[in-house]
């Protein structure tokens, strides 16, 4: 059985390579323009301040109306509602006087409230963790009006103290934490009553810092309308069944007024080669036996939010979904690529090794099991057969500023554009030989 599949593989790849063009300069370039648009300072980081989002999801209507998609939702647009806390304002972080960087030096807890806070430090005694005498100290001890500074370690531990211990900690007017290594931004749909940022620990102070001055502008936005952008271009053979190709195009968005996360690689990459397939698809030359649906979500950010009301609220039938395939962290490659789902759908997977074994497109393949990290997993979850991809290499920049568009070298992005097309071709083969009578 094995054999078979695998020999067909190796001829769906021949005839592929050729036939037809491999992704070229001119298609690049348009990559990259893609790429620089939805990472530039007019998207705003495509989050949930300045409309960033709304601008990203209407660009990408107008792409797919361009393309030649016919839509899935009006207007390509399907709306569904979410709660989350933004930074749209204010902030600033001053330790004695000395401003710190927002987004380089620090950045603001994803709960973290509003507020303007000039306080002296405290510093977390460790020894609360062991020694009770000491914990009882640090309960009796006064913290309003102080801001209270911890380590990260330190600051995961708490979680295994009473809740007296959270309570006080609460009472603080501020709360800092230093962070060893990156500063990794995130979003939440709840805001705690204190301002509450991270600090990278080399921004701090060697010596003893005294005084810390903090202002925030924090605004908890409920019943948030944003968008999943879905259209499909219709099979040849068997239109009423549909591979699924996703991307999330939303990010994090502002941090005050002028920091934004970018999110170039996270996921401008995956919704340009999102793009790029529905491009060639759209060639009449290259349309399948199955229909092609494009879904671009937005909320991924906020915790799955678009896939999971597309689960909810399917533009398309579920049980008709042959297979999806997830596209997320694209812009580099020179260590290949991983495949989620990869070892719960082991044939599946075989077939993407076989494709990049016989087409050479990446230095090689990994796979993964079940992961929740992803737009692919409400749809896993509902029983839809789904891989999520994603390359590796270098720069390794996540959920921080400096995932810029000039920082991704597109190392493995052509080689995974034809690994797709083979895997997808391979399945409208597959759909043409059960046609056959």
């Amino acid at each position: 059985m094995l054999r078979r599949y695998s020999s067909l593989a190796f001829a769906v790849v021949g005839l592929w390579l050729g036939a037809a063009a491999p992704v070229c300069a001119q298609d690049l370039r348009r990559v990259r323009r893609t790429i620089e648009y939805l990472a530039s300072p007019r998207l705003h980081g495509r989050g949930y301040v300045r409309g960033g989002d709304t601008q990203a999801a209407r660009f990408l209507a107008k792409r797919f109306q361009q393309i030649g998609l016919t839509p899935l939702a009006p207007g390509f647009q399907q709306p569904f509602l979410l709660t989350v806390n933004t930074f749209p304002d204010r902030m600033h972080l001053r330790i004695d006087g000395k401003a710190l960087r927002p987004g380089l030096d620090f950045i603001a807890e994803p709960e973290s409230g509003g507020g303007s806070v000039q306080g002296l430090i405290t510093t977390l005694d460790t020894l609360i963790f062991t020694d009770e005498a000491a914990g009882q100290r640090f309960l009796q001890q006064p913290l309003q009006h102080r801001v209270l500074i911890l380590r990260q370690r330190d600051a995961d531990r708490l979680r295994t103290l009473p809740a007296a211990f959270a309570q006080h900690i609460a009472e603080a007017a501020a709360r800092i934490t230093l962070v060893p290594v990156k500063l990794t931004a995130s979003l939440a749909d709840h805001q705690q009553p204190q301002p509450q940022f991270l600090v990278l620990a080399s921004s701090w102070p060697q010596q003893g810092a005294q005084q810390a001055t903090i202002e925030v502008t924090a605004a908890l936005t409920a019943n948030y309308q944003t968008h999943n952008v879905a259209g499909f271009l219709r099979g040849t053979a068997q239109p009423d069944s549909f591979l699924v190709v996703t991307a999330h195009y939303d990010h994090l968005g502002h941090m005050g007024r002028r920091t934004y996360f970018p999110g170039a690689n996270d996921n401008a990459s995956g919704t340009a080669m999102l793009l790029e397939l529905a491009e060639y698809y759209a060639k009449p030359e290259n349309r399948l036996a199955y229909s092609i649906a494009f879904v671009a979500f937005g909320g991924e950010e906020a915790g799955l939010l678009g896939s999971r009301y597309f689960v909810q609220h399917p533009l398309l039938p579920l049980e008709r979904i042959r297979f999806l395939l997830n596209l997320d962290l694209e812009g580099t490659g020179q260590d290949g690529a991983t495949v989620v789902n990869g070892r719960i759908h082991e044939r599946a997977y075989q077939q993407l090794v076989t494709l990049n074994e016989a087409g050479r497109f990446l230095p090689g393949l990994a796979s993964r099991g079940r992961a929740a990290n992803s737009d692919h997993y409400p749809f896993s979850e509902a029983g839809v057969p789904a891989f999520f991809l994603y390359l590796r290499g270098q720069p390794t920049f996540y959920h921080d500023v400096l995932d810029r568009s000039a920082t991704l070298p597109l190392s493995g992005f052509g080689g995974l554009f034809k690994l797709l097309v083979g895997f997808m071709q391979l399945q409208g083969a597959n759909a043409s030989q059960a046609k056959t009578p």
